[in-house]
């Protein structure tokens, strides 16, 4: 599937806006019905399917008045419930329920407090099938990543080929999943990041290299901001696009790509703009053994420790 992926270091107050109107465009772009989006998770609740009256509730979700500006106002019982929850509002919204489509949106606030942690941020994600990019076009989801982009406060964020999952593998003992992670590893262009499900602690590190790649702050001013970036880039296929002073959308080819690593398909272009961004890139944290003796494995793909490596350092290595 294509994955759209935005960081928001900012409380659900400061980006509410933006957010509403990003997923407003992420909706006109996709549609709403049965082939498409078509339920929806509120906060905490168990879901429903869409109506009136839950897109009601999703439009008070997303306005940005709040009875408390930050945790620390609410009484101990309320602001031990929203530690309990994780989240200061949360919207998921997803396509052919109970089974998936690919189609998914999925906003994530912070909770609010006066010193918050320096990596703890709001999310924004958005999901394609491949099959919507075979429909209409590299151009139209280029044009939907820059029109959510143009709304958001982001700090990093991208677009392009990944893999979702919604579960982990059954088993590392299985053939199939040995195969089936063996053969991901030759594709450096297909995302895996998703597996290790650390989003809300992206803080302003650079979740990996992209077909899209949205650069703000402070990242693209420790870079020395967009001119010096476009210098220090020499591939025909990448283009640096200034969104406004602040920040920028690089893009490294007409459309996304997989790669083929069997096939010497390394993806120039990606491994030129991964070295320009090593002191940025988020580092792989590694699972510590449980115990149990056996050796960890990490992230939903049971990845081994030096399969993990292989992958989180394919463009640098």
């Amino acid at each position: 599937m294509v994955r759209i992926a935005f960081y928001l270091p900012y409380d659900h107050l400061e980006i509410a806006s933006g957010v509403s109107r990003a997923v407003e465009s992420y909706l006109r772009a996709v549609g709403q019905g049965p082939r498409t989006i078509n339920h929806c998770y509120i906060n905490d609740d168990e879901g429903a399917a869409l109506s009136e009256e839950r897109w009601n509730s999703i439009h008070f979700l997303l306005r940005p008045e709040r009875p408390y500006r930050f945790i620390e106002e609410l009484n101990e019982r309320s602001a031990r419930d929203l530690e309990k929850m994780g989240y200061a509002a949360q919207l998921i919204l997803t396509g052919a329920f109970p089974s998936t489509n690919g189609y998914e949106l999925w906003y994530r606030a912070r909770i609010p407090t006066r010193t918050p942690p320096p990596d703890y941020v709001s999310y924004l994600t958005a999901t394609l099938p491949t099959e919507y990019l075979e429909e209409h076009g590299a151009t139209r989801v280029r044009e939907l990543a820059m029109e959510m982009a143009s709304q958001l406060r982001f700090a990093t964020g991208h677009a392009g080929f990944a893999l979702h999952l919604y579960s982990p593998l059954a088993s590392i003992d299985e053939d199939s999943d040995e195969d089936f992670r063996s053969e991901l590893l030759c594709y450096p262009g297909i995302d895996l990041r998703p597996a290790w499900l650390r989003t809300h602690w992206m803080g302003s590190q650079v979740d990996g290299i992209h077909w899209l790649n949205f650069l703000g702050q402070p990242v693209l001013g420790q870079l020395g901001g967009a001119s010096a970036l476009r210098s220090r880039l020499q591939s025909p296929r990448t283009l640096v696009h200034e969104l406004d002073a602040e920040r920028v959308a690089v893009s490294l080819g007409e459309e996304p790509e997989a790669g083929d690593l069997s096939a010497a398909q390394v993806l120039p272009a990606y491994r030129e703009f991964a070295r320009v961004l090593e002191p940025w890139l988020e580092p792989l944290r590694l699972v510590k053994a449980d115990g149990s003796g056996r050796p960890p494995r990490q992230s939903h793909l049971l990845f081994t420790v030096d399969e993990a490596k292989c992958w989180w350092r394919r463009f640098l290595d």
